[in-house]
């Protein structure tokens, strides 16, 4: 991808945006500065957004607390994930299940001595459900 610039400094935009409104051209200020007659545009319609003489699309502060919001919302839904997928520790000590036969299945974690974790599987087959 390609490298992208710094955005321009509020100041640069404000001044431009006047310099459309006092009447000349997206155009030719495009060749007088860097930014294209596209970005001048854009730059102009955001302003008269954000001063209220355009309804078509969000102001500059509510686009950035979108923003912001969606960002959390990701990084809420990506801690979702991750405690969902981590079991805890009373899960990982303990896990019932049923059996393919009816009945229970207990499973408890036997703490490891510096081996892999032994486990010992008790049958609850004498007890009815």
């Amino acid at each position: 991808m390609p490298p992208t610039r710094p955005p321009y400094p509020a100041e640069l935009k404000r001044q431009i945006v006047e310099l459309v409104r006092a009447g000349r051209s997206p155009s030719e200020l495009a060749k007088e500065f860097e930014p294209t007659a596209q970005t001048i545009q854009n730059w102009v319609r955001q302003a008269d957004r954000d001063q209220g003489l355009r309804a078509d699309s969000l102001k500059s502060d509510e686009r950035e607390e979108l923003r912001r919001l969606r960002r959390e919302n990701k990084q809420l839904r990506i801690e979702r994930a991750n405690s969902q997928r981590r079991p805890t520790r009373s899960q990982e000590n303990l896990r019932v299940r049923e059996s393919a036969l009816g009945t229970l299945a207990y499973r408890h974690a036997m703490p490891s001595t510096g081996c892999f974790p032994q486990w010992v599987l008790c049958l609850a087959s004498t007890f009815t459900i």
